[in-house]
């Protein structure tokens, strides 16, 4: 009967999560659908790779502020989303990052991009910043 009952709660675990991990390819495709620029897809994928590792469910760890960065591109709570409820500049319940659908992500990610480029995320200006990018030519992006 344990046994029953935790292989229940184990499968409703699982597909209650809807995270994904992304491959670049994915990411670049997402990205470019999207209405990214194709130049700046490099640059998205290394800070994403640096970020998140591309999991859509990716949760960091808290900041010495007490916030804590959210979903594929690590959006922060302080700023951008609110814990539990709508909220921050981007007016999302940081929950809601962390799915596997990227729209909100995205919409966000663009939003903080217009405001301070990629130097809002760390994960960038430690790695990609000045460094050589990842290709994207397999990705085959029109």
């Amino acid at each position: 009967m344990k046994t029953l009952i935790f292989t229940t709660l184990f499968v409703a675990f699982f597909a209650y999560t809807n995270a994904k991990i992304y491959s670049k390819c994915e990411l670049v495709e997402e990205l470019h659908n999207a209405g990214f620029p194709k130049e700046d897809l490099p640059d998205w994928v290394c800070l994403v790779e640096h970020e998140s590792n591309y999991d859509s469910e990716a949760i960091g760890e808290e900041n010495h502020d007490g916030s804590q960065d959210y979903g594929i591109f690590q959006i922060n709570s302080k700023y951008w989303c609110n814990v539990g409820s709508p909220g921050g500049d981007c007016n999302l319940d940081c929950n809601s990052l962390i799915s596997d659908d990227i729209g909100d992500d995205i919409q966000c990610a663009k939003m903080i991009f217009d405001r301070h480029h990629f130097d809002a995320w760390y994960g960038w200006i430690n790695n990609c910043k000045g460094a050589e990018l990842p290709s994207i030519d397999e990705c085959n992006v029109k």
